[in-house]
């Protein structure tokens, strides 16, 4: 069974930097896009950043310039390295993958179980 397991969060200062990890395992065929939301409090979840199979990235706004997502396809890791962190980037993240299991007859979505960043004023 396919699964993301995230790991890096955690509570820094204002300024500081955190490195996210979600790995995907299980009985993966391919991993088209993957990408890191997050949700604060009272919030919508949003779209933080994307990462396409190719390599093809995309950012929100608030997020351009500070935060760069990579990914390890050997490894079916995605990474966000976070820097300059402010108060507004307080949210638990999410991992997410596009992907196709093997037998499987569609790609589907997938999430991680979510970790909780802090950033302190």
């Amino acid at each position: 069974q396919v699964q993301l397991v995230e790991s890096g969060g955690g509570l820094v200062q204002t300024g500081g930097s955190l490195r996210l990890s979600c790995a995907a395992s299980g009985s993966i065929f391919s991993i088209n896009d993957m990408g890191w939301y997050r949700q604060a409090p009272g919030k919508q979840r949003e779209l933080v950043a994307v990462i396409s199979s190719n390599g093809n990235t995309n950012y929100a706004d608030s997020v351009k310039g500070r935060f760069t997502i990579s990914r390890d396809n050997a490894k079916n890791t995605v990474l966000l390295q976070m820097n300059s962190l402010k108060p507004e980037d307080t949210a638990v993240y999410y991992c997410n993958a596009d992907l196709k299991e093997r037998g499987g007859l569609f790609r589907r979505n997938y999430w991680g179980q979510g970790t909780q960043v802090t950033v302190s004023s």
